[in-house]
């Protein structure tokens, strides 16, 4: 199974092997062996499957440490831009932002470490996003940092008067007033 780094300590492109014939096709989304070969050793708590439509923007969302999560993401149909914020203080990618077009053809999975946010939109009239957490869900450990930072200026890929956001999203602050506890190591 390919792994590909992206230029951000931690942050991982999983490619799986893919066998397709007529009847259709076949990969390992997960297989603890061939991670942990490739040196990713995360032990995955909890699965999440989420479906929104086209224009939805969701995150950047994170939990604080000790209830931190690392999160394998992939598409099971449709696409997304999905987008990670580096906020471990004192890393050489601090408050950059890095972006992959998930899809269901290209089967591609974004592992991303602790002590980042992480949010997507979604590009195709309908995605079904599915991820793996190396820790549960605790609403108090909630954080997370406006969509529409401008210090981040990130490109969704939606026309603004097409984009659909929570309340709760809307509500988060920027990076530089958001409540972190991640450091580099």
């Amino acid at each position: 199974m390919p792994i590909i780094e992206t230029g951000f300590p931690g942050l991982l492109i999983v490619e799986p092997r893919v066998f397709s014939d007529s009847r259709g096709y076949f990969f390992e989304s997960y297989n603890e062996q061939s991670f942990a070969a490739s040196g990713i050793t995360h032990r995955f708590v909890q699965d999440n499957q989420a479906s929104s439509a086209y224009g939805v923007i969701r995150g950047l969302h994170y939990q604080l440490n000790p209830q931190a999560q690392t999160k394998l993401i992939r598409v099971l149909s449709g696409s997304i831009l999905d987008v990670v914020v580096d906020i471990r203080k004192g890393s050489p990618t601090y408050g950059k932002v890095y972006t992959l077009k998930l899809t269901a053809e290209n089967k591609q999975q974004l592992l991303i470490p602790q002590g980042f946010a992480h949010g997507y939109s979604v590009l195709s009239e309908q995605a079904e996003v599915f991820y793996k957490c190396d820790q549960f869900y605790h609403q108090p450990s909630e954080g997370g940092i406006r969509y529409n930072d401008p210090a981040l200026n990130i490109d969704w890929m939606i026309p603004a008067d097409k984009a659909i956001i929570s309340e709760k999203d809307l509500c988060y602050p920027d990076l530089e007033q958001a409540v972190n506890n991640f450091n580099f190591e």
